[in-house]
């Protein structure tokens, strides 16, 4: 977790219609993102763990609808 200069913060993204294997593509992109140190992706959601002064949720939201679908915070 180099770089992060706060404890990492835990998000979990409700994502419509992510398959586990577009869930991975997703993921991909979000750990992509400076500060991210984990996106782990399930049918349906994505947990996120990620530097709060580097992002912010909406920030993840937005990677996540750049893909394609629709996601919220649960």
């Amino acid at each position: 977790m180099a770089g992060m200069t706060t404890r990492a913060t835990r998000v979990l993204l409700g994502v419509r219609g992510m398959s586990r294997d577009a869930g991975e593509r997703v993921a991909q992109q979000l750990r992509a993102l400076p500060g991210v140190s984990q996106a782990t992706p399930d049918d349906g959601q994505i947990e996120v763990h990620y530097d709060p002064s580097q992002h912010t949720v909406m920030d993840l939201v937005r990677t996540v609808r750049a893909q394609g679908f629709l996601a919220g915070m649960l």
